[in-house]
């Protein structure tokens, strides 16, 4: 499959509409999403074809926005052959050289739900997520799919982020980051290293992309997107690479 052209899946598929919904990202706005029938096992051929054309997985879901009048989402990807690391995110991957990874199933864990707790708790406590809870983390972040991963992050002993990624033919997409709130573990930036690791970790399995999700121009929450260069977005038919701001 290239992993430049989005294609349709090799076989009917059927797909719904939530009903419109206050916007996650800018005040004011509705939101509604398009979504794979529940029913509908997110198997790693129909994930592999909606993920080319900007759909994204939370749990066992795979959704992509379809908003009347607004495209202000945009999927973006990272070219993996072509990025360069700025001075800065070359600062972070030094700044943090003394972690160990390791990759795990996406799995239920008592000592990730703990630190998902606390980081929800101390950075997300005015958003959707809060408060969180045991069924909402299982949902959102575990599944029972060999393609479904997730990166831990260790200081010696000590669990401080964990990343959950998804594994396609073409490449890896970036579901979510949770890390440790403490001042200290704030200076390490955390969600950039997470990132450059998936980078590292997709030139390693000789694999072309590392997928970002949405980015939206006017979400500051969206900022840390545009520092990854270069950064190709779909304009509806085609991955194309995006221009400097």
């Amino acid at each position: 499959m290239s992993s430049n052209t989005p294609r349709q899946p090799v076989r009917d598929l059927r797909f719904f509409l939530t009903v419109p919904h206050a916007c996650s990202y800018l005040q004011g706005r509705e939101a509604t999403t398009l979504f794979l029938d529940p029913q509908e096992a997110p198997g790693q051929g129909v994930y592999d074809a909606l993920a080319l054309l900007g759909f994204r997985r939370s749990g066992r879901h795979l959704y992509r926005p379809h908003c009347e009048g607004c495209s202000a989402c945009i999927s973006v990807r990272i070219p993996v052959d072509d990025f360069i690391a700025s001075r800065n995110q070359r600062k972070v991957a030094a700044r943090n050289a003394d972690l160990t990874l390791r990759t795990r199933p996406a799995t239920f864990d008592p000592e990730h739900y703990s630190l998902y707790a606390r980081y929800i708790r101390a950075r997300h406590a005015d958003g959707d997520m809060f408060p969180p809870s045991h069924e909402q983390y299982r949902t959102f972040l575990t599944l029972n799919q060999p393609y479904a991963r997730l990166l831990e992050f260790r200081l010696d002993e000590r669990l401080v982020a964990v990343t959950a990624f998804d594994q396609l033919e073409h490449g890896l997409s970036a579901i979510y980051t949770f890390f440790d709130p403490d001042d200290a573990m704030a200076r390490r930036s955390l969600g950039t290293f997470a990132v450059l690791s998936l980078i590292e970790r997709a030139r390693e399995l000789t694999m072309p992309h590392v997928y970002l999700g949405y980015w939206i121009r006017e979400s500051r929450k969206m900022n840390y997107k545009q520092a990854f260069r270069p950064l190709e977005m779909l304009d509806g038919s085609h991955w194309r690479r995006l221009l400097p701001v």
